[in-house]
């Protein structure tokens, strides 16, 4: 059911003049890893696969690229979270696995997914220079600087976020505040836009489910936010994204031409001691 309101969606955003169309994380189902449960390694396929030969064919079909957050089975026992990047004439342009798995409370995709092997990548699509990344990557700045050395002009976020409801009232503005910060920040320091692109809307029993908290949106190089959703409701988010506006905010504000490549071998290290 998710996969065919998926393609309806699809259409919908292309005939509003979409040309690259990112859907949320692991949209083919409700967000299983809030719990640890074997049953749901059914739910995994291979890429290609199912899902993306349907998809391929909608993206061939309205002529849009489609970022696709798919539950990837790779071989026995070995499982990614997967973006498939479709290029418009409906070939697979590429594959990321997403790097870092988080392990919280009613996140618990250590128990499903392997860590990506594929690296940060950017993909030449009919409508740019893209590159995704998933969820909790959002949170790490180096992913977002490699993606952008690659050549992305968009850096496209699938994610699956939200408010556990007995923190919400406390917490859940601060939490939502530092989740679009960040993003805003990757636009900022590496001259891109930065698309998010969230769940929405409650899941799991009362007790024990998740808010998702929507707010998808787009930023432009200079982490002005262009577009934004509601947190309550499902949306379709069109922003027009021009390649010149990169150039003209890297030309006054060069990061990228005054970074100290020199200097940053200690990244590589997990503490400096």
């Amino acid at each position: 059911m998710n996969l065919a309101k998926a393609e309806e969606r699809i259409r919908e955003a292309a005939g509003r003049g979409a040309r690259i169309v990112c859907l949320q994380e692991l949209f083919g189902s409700q967000y299983f890893c809030r719990e640890e449960d074997a049953r749901m390694f059914d739910l995994a396929e291979p890429i290609p696969g199912p899902s993306t030969e349907r998809l391929s064919r909608v993206a061939r079909e309205a002529r849009v690229v489609v970022i696709a957050s798919l539950f990837e089975m790779r071989a026995a026992g070995v499982y990614h979270n997967t973006a498939a990047v479709i290029d418009a004439n409906g070939e697979i342009a590429g594959l990321y696995r997403k790097m870092h798995i988080p392990d919280d409370p009613l996140y618990y995709e250590k128990f499903y997914f392997t860590p990506g092997d594929l690296g940060f990548r950017a993909f030449d699509t009919h409508h740019g220079r893209i590159a995704t990344l998933v969820c909790w990557d959002q949170w790490f700045p180096e992913a977002a600087r490699l993606a952008a050395l690659g050549g992305a002009q968009v850096l496209f976020y699938p994610t699956a976020i939200g408010w556990h409801p007995a923190e919400k009232a406390r917490y859940g503005a601060a939490q939502h505040d530092a989740w679009r910060t960040i993003q805003r920040s990757h636009a900022i320091a590496n001259g891109i836009y930065v698309a998010a692109v969230n769940r929405v809307g409650f899941e799991g029993p009362p007790e024990r489910g998740l808010e998702f908290w929507g707010g998808s949106f787009v930023a432009d190089p200079f982490g002005q936010v262009i577009a934004e959703a509601s947190h309550d409701r499902e949306e379709i988010l069109v922003a027009e994204c021009d390649p010149a506006r990169i150039e003209e905010v890297r030309r006054n504000w060069p990061f990228l031409r005054d970074r100290r490549i020199d200097a940053y071998g200690p990244l590589t290290l997990r503490l400096l001691d």
